[in-house]
């Protein structure tokens, strides 16, 4: 079966969703959680009653999974975003033998305003479309019968929800849908809550923390919050386990406490863990948490954790400090969104990203603007990210109704968030916001509420009631911009690189850049621009950070990793160091090359590398930049060495780890460029690469990027096609056309046929509901066609 969708700048009528992978659902429902993804509806652009809608026959109904975007949107967005009213709806039915039990509903998330009803009956009303929320349905379902749940959601510009900022003056676009999982949770009327079940600060679910920790002997203390549904007093007692590769390490069973007829008990418990393995970005490790629930000796609810023990610290003096070791925070920032699909991605395509930061030689992300899910924060528990967590918010600070909806949000983000030890920032600031004094105090002591304790740090971009300042780096002015920062305060730049030379003329280089282009200067480059620009936003990026390490910031954020779309513009904002389709620059390769050797017990982010930032394919371009973490670079051209060098001493590379490698080629001669890359007089690494010649034919790939595609859960990745030479050799600066097909269990998402952009085309590939073998194939004028085999799991 082939499946393809229309050319770019239609917004088509097809609806493109995704699940959570690895988790299989279905209608069978059990005790626990279960994912709600499947046997779904969809209708949008109907303007009655929520009642008349679901009884209205003439109406085409759509089916779909989840998550789901109401609207595939073109790949350049242009600034008409859909937006209006999309309604869901799902029938299914509940056993009468769970009659009694708890039934609850969890949205991971869905865009923006939030109408849920269960069989006619208006449950609950969510304002906000980046943190999830919960529903409790027990006494609105029918055991045994027919029931039908219906989410009415709004994306339309609100004023008083967070970002509150209209979508054609926003600098990110807000999507559309239930982008994220549904799950039903059934559980016994004694359980352990969910952490938006009740309102309790500081509580809620399970809430871990540590204290005392070292390499030696730690504390794990548990905080666990009882919900008791019967209207008789019940005796329970929590029992935690930590394990590690399922091997028991430590545990406690809690002395029995009251939890009296409808209400709620909160018990504490503490685990001595002997010699623990402490998570740190280098060396992430994690132990799972088991907690259990007993109520008159029978185990009536569990749970489950991943969970790491580190213990951190950030003052002005000594920096950011993890473990008891100092760690300089090397960061980038990311948006959420994919190409057409919007925010509805798989858990997998969140983990991809995750992993694509950390091998860009990044140790941190910053969420921007806006809370991530719980995938991409799993993904950096996992790989080893350190987090800045955000609330929603950019230029925009409402009413009252504003304000009180964004201190919920703090509230919200901590209390679902805070277990992740990823997390070592709390952004509750609304970014580059007019937040009035009162607003920023509050926001402060609210999440210091919401977690108690001396290892949380809440920061924001205004240098006032929060524990760290973040500013951008254009915040500041030049040439010193926060480099002379003086304040008992830690500081963080949170954005540099982008806006100090698309708006301020260049940063430093007024001479250097002085016969450049604005265009050709800043730092927003598409791929398709040419090796010269690409160079330039490489250059602007090593400056920049180069600059910031000379201050005593605790580390920086460069704008951005990946190419968005913008509500208040008709193009890509391009400054990532990789494309909306996540194919990198040369920007990618000086990060990358930061990261030093060994410096992650994962294997894949901590070998040498080596890349030539050239194309080899220009007589006038006669400069070979290459980014490297060897200690010595060695430049072949054509079967003859030209040197070998050590790191470039020059302004630009005075702080950084890694210098780059700069050659300076004599005359150009057509063929083929090697770097070796040498550490203690030994090869480590090499890249080659050639000049193009002709483009002979098509050569295909996707990016897995540490997951491999998977069925059954609406899985997506990113499928390429570059023009190529009879060597291999991606032809650069090509544009041809090219058409994308796909036969098996699979179907095809975005612009096809679409130009190759740098000599790439790229389309998004989904997998379908088995596994099995899928076929990807690719044709342009002119060319031989490309063909990929792929197992899908």
């Amino acid at each position: 079966m082939i499946k393809s969708f229309l050319q770019i700048g239609v917004v088509l009528f097809a609806l493109f969703f995704v699940g959570a992978c690895g988790k299989k659902s279905g209608e069978e429902y059990v005790k626990g959680d279960n994912l709600f993804n499947k046997g779904w509806e969809f209708v949008k652009d109907v303007d009655l009653p929520v009642g008349e809608i679901v009884s209205n026959e003439k109406l085409l109904w759509e089916g779909v999974s989840l998550p789901h975007s109401a609207s595939i949107e073109p790949l350049v967005i242009k600034g008409d975003q859909w937006q209006g009213d999309c309604v869901y709806k799902k029938n299914f039915r509940i056993p009468k033998s769970l009659s009694g039990k708890h039934l609850g509903l969890l949205l991971e998330g869905a865009m923006q305003v939030a109408e849920v009803y269960l069989n006619g009956q208006l449950l609950h009303t969510n304002l906000g479309g980046y943190l999830p929320f919960y529903v409790e349905i027990s006494q609105a379902v029918r055991f045994g019968g027919d029931n039908t749940l219906v989410v009415k959601l709004n994306n339309e510009d609100n004023p008083l929800v967070a970002p509150g900022k209209a979508l054609d003056v926003l600098d990110f676009n807000i999507y559309s849908g239930i982008y994220r999982n549904v799950w039903l949770t059934v559980k016994d009327p004694v359980h352990i809550t969910h952490e938006l079940e009740v309102d309790h600060e500081a509580a809620g679910g399970v809430f871990v923390s540590y204290s005392n920790v070292s390499d030696k002997h730690s504390e794990v203390n548990v905080k666990v919050d009882i919900r008791n549904q019967n209207a008789t007093n019940e005796k329970v007692g929590v029992e935690v386990i930590l394990l590690d590769n399922n091997e028991v390490i430590a545990s406690t069973t809690s002395e029995t406490a009251l939890a009296t007829g409808n209400s709620t008990v909160v018990i504490n418990t503490q685990l001595q863990v002997t010699n623990p393995k402490l998570w740190s970005p280098s060396s992430p490790y994690l132990y799972t948490l088991n907690v259990k629930v007993n109520k008159g000796g029978e185990v009536v609810d569990s749970r489950d954790l991943r969970v790491g023990i580190r213990t951190i610290e950030m003052t002005a003096k000594d920096g950011f400090v993890i473990n008891g070791k100092p760690l300089k925070l090397r960061g980038t920032n990311r948006h959420q969104e994919y190409p057409y699909v919007g925010y509805a991605i798989s858990d997998n395509a969140n983990f991809r990203d995750a992993w694509k930061i950390k091998e860009a030689g990044f140790n941190f992300v910053r969420l921007s603007h806006y809370p991530q899910s719980q995938s991409f924060l799993n993904a950096c528990d996992e790989l080893g990210i350190l987090v800045m967590d955000a609330i929603p918010g950019w230029q925009f600070f409402g009413n009252d109704e504003f304000q009180q909806n964004a201190i919920k949000d703090i509230r919200k983000m901590v209390r679902v968030d805070r277990n992740h030890p990823s997390i070592i920032l709390w952004e509750a600031s609304l970014n580059e916001s007019a937040m009035s004094k009162e607003f920023m105090e509050e926001a402060h002591r609210v999440l210091h509420m919401e977690y108690p304790g001396e290892e949380v740090y809440t920061c924001g971009w205004i240098d006032y009631a929060y524990d760290v300042f973040i500013p951008a780096r254009q915040h500041g002015k030049p040439p010193h911009y926060w480099n002379q920062y003086k304040k008992d305060k830690p500081l963080f730049i949170a954005e540099y690189g982008d806006w100090e030379y698309y708006a301020q003329n260049a940063g430093f280089n007024q001479k250097a850049y002085q016969d450049l282009s604005d265009e050709e200067r800043n730092s927003r480059q598409l791929r398709g621009y040419g090796q010269k620009r690409l160079g330039q936003q490489a250059l602007n990026y090593q400056e920049s950070h180069n600059s910031n390490l000379q201050g005593n910031a605790i580390g920086d954020a460069n704008w951005l990793m990946f190419d968005y779309n913008r509500g208040y513009a008709p193009d890509i904002e391009s400054s990532g160091i990789m494309d909306i389709f996540r194919l990198p620059k040369f920007a990618y390769y000086f990060y990358k090359s930061q990261a030093g050797i060994g410096e992650s017990v994962i294997d894949a982010f901590s070998k040498p590398m080596i890349a030539i930032a050239n194309y080899y394919n220009d007589p006038s371009y006669l400069d070979v930049k290459v980014y490297s973490n060897c200690q010595e670079v060695e430049l072949w051209v054509n079967g003859k060495s030209i040197g070998k060098q050590k790191p470039d001493r020059d302004a630009n590379s005075t702080h950084i780890s890694n210098p780059p490698f700069t050659f300076n080629l004599p005359a150009f001669t057509p063929g083929e460029l090697v770097a070796k890359g040498y550490v203690n007089g030994k090869v480590v690494a090499e890249a080659i690469q050639r000049t193009p010649g002709h483009g002979t034919g098509l050569k295909l790939w996707i990016d897995e990027s540490g997951k491999k595609l998977e069925s059954g859960c609406n899985d997506i990745v990113f499928a390429y096609a570059a023009i190529v030479d009879s060597e291999g050799t991606i032809l650069p600066m090509a544009k041809n056309s090219v058409s994308f097909s796909v036969s098996g269990d699979a179907s095809l998402i975005g612009a096809n046929p679409i130009n190759a952009e740098a000599g790439i085309a790229t389309v998004l590939l989904k997998a379908g509901e088995n596994p099995g073998d899928i076929t990807l194939s690719a044709s342009s004028e002119g060319l031989e066609n490309g063909l990929l085999k792929i197992r899908v799991q």
